[in-house]
């Protein structure tokens, strides 16, 4: 049986990633659903996919009962942000209509709490699944791979460079500035303390890349992490702009609505983009992840392991797609795993995650290798 797999946000920057994965797939029947029918139809017909595809139009704040009942999904993935607004009605909708659902959020409490549903997918014996992306997937596996190594982890310091050529969409410049210059919680020196976004501004190497500048950044690992790793003390996730000049002036940002004297960034999502793009000319398609985790090996000496992965050619996006295709094609193909509603961890492991990026331009730099 193929599987009608319905991309919410199908024609956006996220969403086609995913549905160019998925295309060739003959388990799976494309649904590519938007605000716009005429986008979506018209990107749905633009994809020559293994089984014909289908155009929808769909808003996740109307009628979600009808629209889904009209298109009849087996699978739902969600990547129409900012997940900060949201909340879990798409997820709610899904198990009312009797389908799986993934989403690519990034949002601290979006994701953090949605084992809220856990016991109405469980018995409807449906997959609800949130953070299917680098965070909380992609972060865990990698703490996962290495854990073993260690005798006691400590800290885990790390964060995302995006590529300035990214194509950019409004919803995910929302999300990052709802916290730039707000307060947020982080694990340091074993209790959480306050910190504020964008700020603890530092910078890290990467091979090829150069220095990239990063600032502190909101997501959900910060409240899973200390849970899931009781023996670690701290915890430092950031991300960054390729070019020090938009970094820096996002920071500068940062400190107004700190000072209070702007209420929060992302009222002025769409004026901030159009400008950012101006400086297109000087960047390129290249980005960055990394994950340093320290802490005491097993022979009782400090231990440091170092995981970096660079993307070029615009590549970058498909990272933080990739469990939702990953995890699409497995529910397309029958293969569920203990239903019930639960983060994007223990789903996916580093070996599986970085074997479906080969053939992009991808490199993955592990430990000593890494300087």
């Amino acid at each position: 049986m193929v599987a009608r797999v319905l991309i919410i946000g199908g024609y956006g920057n996220f969403g086609s990633h995913i549905a160019r994965s998925l295309k060739d797939d003959a388990d799976i029947r494309l649904l590519i659903g938007g605000r716009s029918a005429e986008k979506a139809r018209s990107f749905a017909g633009s994809l020559d996919a293994f089984h014909s595809t289908e155009g929808h139009a769909l808003d996740i704040d109307g009628d979600l009962a009808a629209s889904f009942a009209r298109i009849a999904p087996d699978i739902v993935v969600h990547t129409t942000g900012p997940f900060q607004r949201q909340d879990h009605r798409v997820a709610r909708a899904c198990i009312n209509q009797g389908c799986h659902y993934l989403d690519l959020a990034d949002a601290r409490e979006f994701v953090a709490t949605i084992d809220r549903l856990d016991a109405e997918a469980r018995a409807k014996g449906l997959l609800v699944v949130s953070g299917a992306s680098s965070v909380p997937c992609l972060t865990a596996a990698v703490i996962d791979a290495y854990l073993p190594a260690f005798a006691q982890l400590e800290a885990v310091d790390y964060g995302i460079s995006a590529a300035q050529h990214t194509n950019r969409g409004l919803a995910t410049t929302s999300a990052v500035l709802s916290y730039v210059g707000k307060p947020m919680t982080m694990l340091r020196d074993g209790k959480m303390k306050t910190v504020h976004g964008w700020e603890d501004t530092h910078a890290e190497h990467y091979p090829g890349l150069g220095w990239r500048l990063f600032g502190n950044c909101d997501i959900p690992d910060l409240t899973l992490f200390p849970k899931r790793y009781p023996t670690l003390k701290s915890m430092r996730f950031a991300a960054g702009h390729e070019l020090h000049l938009l970094h820096i002036g996002t920071r500068m940002l940062g400190a107004l609505v700190r000072l209070r004297l702007i209420r929060s960034l992302d009222n002025h999502a769409e004026a901030l983009l159009r400008f950012a793009l101006l400086f297109d000319r000087f960047g390129s398609g290249r980005s960055g992840f990394h994950m340093i985790l320290s802490g005491t090996g097993r022979d009782g000496k400090p231990l440091e392991r170092r995981l970096a992965l660079i993307a070029r050619s615009g590549h970058g996006p498909y990272i933080p797609c990739m469990p939702a295709i990953l995890m699409a094609r497995r529910l397309a193909k029958g293969e569920v795993p203990q239903p019930g509603a639960m983060p994007c961890i223990d789903l996916i492991d580093l070996d599986t995650y970085l074997a479906a990026l080969q053939g992009l331009d991808i490199s993955i730099i592990r430990d000593t290798l890494y300087a």
